[in-house]
């Protein structure tokens, strides 16, 4: 399973919110950015940030998709 952001960046867009400015209003790094851009795993900390500043859930942020079997070797 991997965790997927795009209902994050659909929120954004949805507020108008630029992700710099979602940097900027969260203190989260440059690079905590990146990783939410590549669908990586972040801290509970940062989602926290992340959802306190929109006021918004974790469920309006971030989901768990299950990647098939093929793709999880490459």
């Amino acid at each position: 399973m991997e965790v997927c952001y795009n209902k994050l960046f659909k929120l954004l867009i949805d507020k108008g919110i630029k992700k710099s400015d979602l940097r900027k209003m969260t203190g989260i790094s440059p690079n905590t950015l990146t990783k939410l851009s590549n669908n990586e795993f972040v801290s509970m900390e940062v989602l926290l940030k992340i959802c306190h500043s929109l006021n918004c859930d974790f469920g309006d942020i971030v989901e768990v998709v299950t990647v098939p079997e093929y793709r999880r070797s490459n």
